[in-house]
């Protein structure tokens, strides 16, 4: 790992086994039945095909993101790098990836939801220099109950 660089390149439907297997590795996370189902991974790649990216190692998937816009704002989901590869630049390289491709896309602002007891992804964002807003709040509504998310243990 220490000479090997990670490969960033666009997601596609052919990875979804894969990063599905890895965002179920990862603490804390949490994953929507509806949303993270393969049906909903599908269509949010429908509507953002050149926007969310996975990083391969030695034909491995070892980080994803999650990454699309709605024509005015862009936003990341799901940003995860696998614990072993951590600290070697591979998050960073994903998300300047996404940022590109939004780029691209004409897109000039770019929002996240970090969970306050992710302190992993708190100190990253933080890290990067990305701004931790105090002066909006942030709601919502659930339009379907089965949408249910689960944290991994």
């Amino acid at each position: 790992m220490e000479n090997e660089e990670a490969m960033i390149r666009v997601m596609t439907m052919d990875d979804y086994e894969e990063v599905y297997a890895l965002w179920m590795e990862i603490h804390g996370f949490g994953i929507r039945s509806v949303d993270d189902s393969k049906e909903g991974v599908a269509r949010f790649l429908r509507r953002n095909p050149t926007t969310s990216m996975v990083a391969v190692m030695e034909g491995e998937i070892v980080g994803a993101i999650l990454c699309g816009h709605d024509g005015r704002r862009g936003s990341l989901y799901h940003v995860c790098v696998k614990e072993a590869y951590r600290k070697h630049g591979i998050g960073q390289k994903l998300v300047q990836a996404c940022l590109e491709a939004l780029k691209e896309e004409q897109i000039n602002k770019v929002n996240l939801i970090a969970f306050k007891k992710n302190t992993v992804g708190n100190r990253f964002w933080q890290g990067l220099g990305w701004t931790f807003r105090e002066d909006v709040n942030y709601y919502e509504c659930v339009l379907n109950e089965e949408n249910v998310t689960t944290y991994n243990p």
